[in-house]
């Protein structure tokens, strides 16, 4: 067995309530209190998510938009805008940051907290915890539900229970009276497979697992499988919060919902791709040495082409330049379904600064690239102060616009 939960409940988890479909309704009033179903608008599409006042008539994530708008016609159909969301996961970041440097942050809108530490500053992790829900209320405009626990299985648990806008703690030493009365599907590891295995032995809830010998279950289901599921059942997950690593990569990347078949259009979705990651770049105060152009067709296939640059940049562009050329090396008229950019062997800023000596053509494209950084950064000052869409590059901007 392991270690056994902690003592103490200082493990939260932090998930943003329906995000993608919040941010819309934040962003444009007239969707608040209304069905908002945001993912693939094509034929091909899928929902990425479904605002809380959609999922009554049984729309849910993965689901294809097709069957989404028979179940819901009447609800706002929107195409993801990935850049806002990682805005607005960066605000958020940036609050449970300020709590604690221990932060694991899992996707654009969940993470583990680790409050320990926390403690005699902020006061016992529930206490934690509201003052978390409320800043994120109070500074992004969204709502978040936390789970309060000592292991990070039963913190993630709590907040699914929470759900919507809600905040459950689960006290130390009632974890296993808490767990025995919840189906076995809520274990980490219970698809539908395994489930139809556990109701053929006559396991139901999670209190009736636990209370199985250990090598019945681990006959039944396999030693692995068998071993953690009767682990979780007890409360017993001693994995700790991990902050996250330094980023390897910064990347962006987009599906269309009808094919791509031009060169033209390929180019003004890399316009959009470049300035999104560049921007990203500068806001970490990163530089990048290489630059990953990701294509997929049509039919799925899905090939990259990279290049490394002779200096570090940040420069919008300059790695739109670098993945026009790569992109010399496909067709389009085959059909392209995504297109992605990614900057790889990442450096601090200051990097771009330790040029060598140039001759004059050098020297005169150094000094070409540096105004365009300038111009690159004040643009930058500009989105902070009025929003990303206050200044955009030309081929962007519709001609009724």
């Amino acid at each position: 067995m392991g270690a056994g939960p902690r003592v103490d409940t200082p493990i939260l988890h932090v998930d943003l309530d329906a995000f993608f479909a919040a941010v819309e309704q934040l962003d444009d009033p007239r969707l608040r209190g209304k069905p908002v179903i945001v993912g693939g608008l094509g034929n091909r599409g899928v929902v990425s998510t479904a605002s809380y006042e959609a999922r009554p008539y049984g729309v849910h994530s993965a689901m294809p938009m097709a069957r989404a708008r028979h179940a819901c016609p009447h609800a706002a159909f929107v195409s993801p805008r990935m850049w806002r969301y990682t805005e607005k996961s960066e605000d958020v970041m940036a609050i449970l940051g300020e709590v604690t440097p221990l932060v694991e942050q899992l996707s654009v809108d969940e993470a583990f907290l680790d409050v320990a530490g926390a403690r005699r500053l902020l006061g016992p992790p529930v206490d934690v915890a509201a003052l978390i829900r409320r800043r994120i209320q109070d500074e992004t405009g969204l709502t978040a539900s936390v789970g309060v626990a000592s292991t990070k299985f039963l913190a993630k648990l709590a907040t699914e229970l929470a759900k919507p806008d809600g905040l459950l703690h689960v006290p130390a030493g009632e974890e296993r009276a808490f767990l025995a009365p919840l189906p076995v599907s809520r274990l980490w590891g219970v698809g539908p497979a395994t489930l139809h295995k556990l109701e053929r032995i006559g396991l139901r809830t999670i209190g009736e697992l636990a209370a199985l010998e250990p090598q019945l279950l681990e006959h039944a289901l396999g030693p692995s499988l068998g071993a953690h599921l009767h682990a979780l059942a007890r409360n017993d997950d001693p994995r700790p919060v991990v902050p996250e690593h330094d980023a390897k990569s910064v990347g962006a990347e987009e599906t269309f919902g009808a094919d791509l078949r031009t060169r033209s259009a390929c180019e003004r979705e890399l316009v959009r791709l470049a300035d999104r990651v560049c921007t990203r770049l500068r806001r970490a105060h990163l530089s990048t040495r290489t630059v990953t152009l990701k294509v997929r067709f049509g039919d799925f296939e899905t090939r990259t082409r990279a290049r490394t640059l002779s200096e570090p940049t940040d420069v919008s562009t300059v790695v739109l330049e670098t993945v026009r050329e790569l992109l010399d090396e496909f067709d389009p008229s085959r059909g392209i379904r995504l297109l992605g950019v990614s900057c790889s062997h990442l450096h601090g800023a200051a990097a771009m600064q330790s040029t060598l000596a140039f001759d004059d053509e050098t020297a005169a494209q150094h000094e070409r690239t540096e105004r365009r950084a300038a111009v690159e950064r004040a643009v930058d000052d500009v989105r902070e102060r009025f929003g990303v869409r206050a200044v955009r590059p030309a081929t962007l901007v519709e001609p009724d616009q």
